[in-house]
């Protein structure tokens, strides 16, 4: 199983960018974005429950869990599911296993997202500068030890907040 590293620093190129993201989200954390509370799937679950889940709370994301250890096996991208059904790779009464986007866990280091999580650390995950694993349109938000999932952040949730947010 691949280590999660939680990385505060960065590195001297990015200097320049996070002082304009500092003015932009002054002192901001995940926390302020105020994600709603994490919905998570079982992989035995079929994927028109999942699917009904998801439109009831306008998730675009639905993480996947283990239904015995609650452990984080994967998550479902609810525009990417309505495609896999439109195009008969999937049907609704197939189990959300057959949809879902796996983690990989070997070999990989997962960059953690807390509430504590500074804004411009959650748009350099986004932009794929914080770990080196390209764009990202998600972060499960998990406590600081990743043993709960606490929510799903996604980029248009920080597009809001910047909206929102007077100059």
């Amino acid at each position: 199983m691949a280590s999660i590293v939680q990385t505060n620093d960065l590195v001297p190129s990015q200097a320049t960018t996070a002082s304009l993201w500092a003015h932009k989200y002054r002192g901001a954390t995940v926390e302020d974005l105020d994600p709603p509370p994490a919905l998570s799937s079982n992989p035995t679950d079929s994927i028109s429950t999942a699917l009904m889940n998801a439109y009831e709370r306008d998730y675009t994301h639905l993480t996947v869990v283990s239904g015995d250890t609650r452990a984080l096996l994967g998550y479902l991208n609810i525009p990417r599911l309505k495609e896999l059904l439109k195009n008969g790779t999937v049907k609704d009464s197939d189990y959300v296993e057959k949809a879902m986007q796996k983690f990989r866990r070997r070999d990989n280091v997962y960059k953690v997202i807390t509430m504590d999580t500074p804004l411009e650390e959650l748009e350099a995950f986004f932009n794929g500068e914080a770990d080196g694993n390209g764009l990202q349109d998600f972060a499960v938000v998990t406590d600081g030890s990743r043993r709960f999932v606490l929510g799903v952040a996604t980029k248009g949730d920080l597009e809001e907040f910047v909206k929102r947010r007077p100059s």
